[in-house]
């Protein structure tokens, strides 16, 4: 019986022998035959058209997948669901307290304008933020649902960014309370702040997609994330008025680093959102700066649409190879 080429337990082959389907009489492989018997590739990548019609199919499951993980999120914590108002606001506070009272970075503000400015940088820019570092880990956190249910895999950056969208909006309340506690009036301009935040939704929704992407195949970047992010904040005026910074001689004698911080997309919602909301800093920038922002609405179409568009092809080129490995 130790002979290599004794019979199995059952007696009708070798006992490492792989018993081959009918019909193939030795002749093909396996994905020869599966093809001429019609059978296809459960995880293989459909068409993109299709694909875009998988995705908008489980808009539903999209929602509800992240409301319920926007729920669980906090479920351990005591404070449960006020940490996502809370841990933007400490931000702010630290960042006040830093640069506002110790840097003096407020100066040329308006007067009881730089909270308000302050508050609405931190948490415009952490939708941003958080978007792009949940997406980066939306596929390797959820391998297990990848490789038990088949869905189009673009749903979870989409959902990741969804529970993002609700905390944002939670915490657009307390900014709210917190604007017009300063001061500043309830005007026709606040509904600006909708065309905003959907160019910015969009912007995410790509960026989130783009690093779902790398972050399924290179673990690493989620570790290099927090330091690109915090450096990104850095340079979109969240602390500081980037429209008085480039009235700066540095600045003044080159003119070219003002546009590149002009154009950055990080700066480019924060500071529509800003002028949407605070009156005394529209004031500030149109007529104290003499500074003109209509296109900053191009540049956040331009950054939204674009980013969206590669973001979504560039995830879905990959779609067969989520889970695998």
């Amino acid at each position: 019986m130790s002979h290599p080429e004794r019979l199995g337990a059952s007696g009708g082959g070798p006992a490492n022998a792989i018993a081959e389907p009918p019909h193939m009489n030795g002749h093909g492989s396996l994905a020869d035959f599966a093809t001429a018997q019609g059978l296809k590739q459960s995880a293989a990548r459909p068409p993109m058209g299709s694909y875009i019609r998988q995705v908008w199919q489980r808009r539903h499951f999209i929602w509800a997948f992240a409301s319920a993980k926007n729920i669980a999120m906090y479920t351990e914590s005591r404070l449960g669901q006020v940490w996502q108002v809370l841990t933007p606001l400490l931000n702010a506070a630290v960042y006040y307290l830093i640069f506002g009272l110790l840097l003096g970075v407020s100066r040329g503000l308006p007067r009881n304008t730089f909270i308000p400015f302050l508050v609405c940088g931190v948490f415009v820019f952490t939708f941003t933020q958080r978007s792009v570092q949940t997406g980066a880990k939306s596929v390797g956190d959820n391998l297990s649902l990848i490789r038990a249910l088949h869905f189009p895999r673009a749903s979870l950056p989409l959902a990741y960014t969804i529970i993002e969208l609700q905390q944002l909006l939670v915490s657009m309340v307390v900014l709210f309370v917190i604007v017009l506690g300063f001061g500043e009036p309830l005007t026709l301009d606040w509904l600006l702040l909708i065309p905003v935040l959907m160019m910015q939704v969009l912007f995410n929704v790509g960026m989130s997609l783009i690093l779902a992407r790398i972050g399924a195949f290179n673990r690493d970047i989620q570790q290099l994330l927090p330091f690109i992010m915090r450096t990104w904040l850095y340079f979109s005026g969240i602390i500081y008025s980037l429209s008085g910074l480039m009235k700066s001689p540095k600045i003044h004698h080159h003119p070219w680093i003002g546009h590149v911080l002009e154009a950055n997309p990080g700066y480019v919602y924060v500071e529509l959102s800003r002028l949407s909301i605070l009156d005394s800093y529209r004031g500030y920038v149109h007529e104290k700066l003499h500074e003109q922002t209509n296109h900053l609405w191009w540049y956040g179409l331009g950054w939204a649409i674009v980013v969206f568009v590669v973001g979504f092809w560039f995830f879905f080129r990959a779609e067969e190879r989520y889970g695998r490995g």
